[in-house]
């Protein structure tokens, strides 16, 4: 399974996702960095998204919606704090309305991805997010944040398979 482990830690107002994978870090790095491939693992298997902006650089914006099973449009946006190839990812992550607006009623997360070099070839992908109070951690989580994680970073084993075919 790719997911190892999840870690909440409601005190420090932090979920960490784990993952592992039988691939280099450059092959993970390019799940994040390719919108073609993000948008193949990005929410969950009945959420798929679709990448309309992907400035994959610092300062940039990364903009994006997930269509559910009935049709409804979920968007969302990413303001990239950091970018260091093909070691980690820094990025504001918020909710946003049919025309990419950020929803400032929503809470936003700071994510911090970081992969690292493993044994044989394998790549460890630790998926940090950081709320900005308890209030916003619990309403995430009871919008299930923690499953839609845990079921995306699931469909990169086969982002990964099918590009390599």
């Amino acid at each position: 399974m790719t997911v190892t482990d999840v870690e909440k830690d409601p005190a420090a107002l932090t979920m960490r996702i784990t993952c592992e994978f039988e691939a280099p870090i450059e092959r993970i790095w390019q799940v994040w960095s390719d919108p073609r491939q993000l948008e193949r693992w990005w929410g969950p298997p009945t959420y798929p998204a679709t990448v309309v902006t992907h400035e994959f650089n610092a300062g940039g914006r990364v903009a994006y919606y997930m269509t559910g099973p009935e049709g409804d449009a979920h968007h969302g946006w990413w303001r990239i704090v950091a970018v260091d190839p093909p070691n980690s990812l820094e990025f504001v992550d918020g909710f946003a309305d049919e025309n990419g607006v950020p929803n400032d009623a929503m809470p936003r997360t700071t994510t911090r991805v970081q992969l690292t070099s493993a044994s044989a070839g394998r790549t460890t992908m630790v998926v940090a997010s950081q709320f900005p109070s308890r209030e916003a951690m619990e309403q995430l989580m009871a919008m299930g944040m923690e499953e839609g994680m845990i079921l995306a970073a699931g469909q990169i084993e086969d982002v990964l398979a099918a590009v390599a075919r």
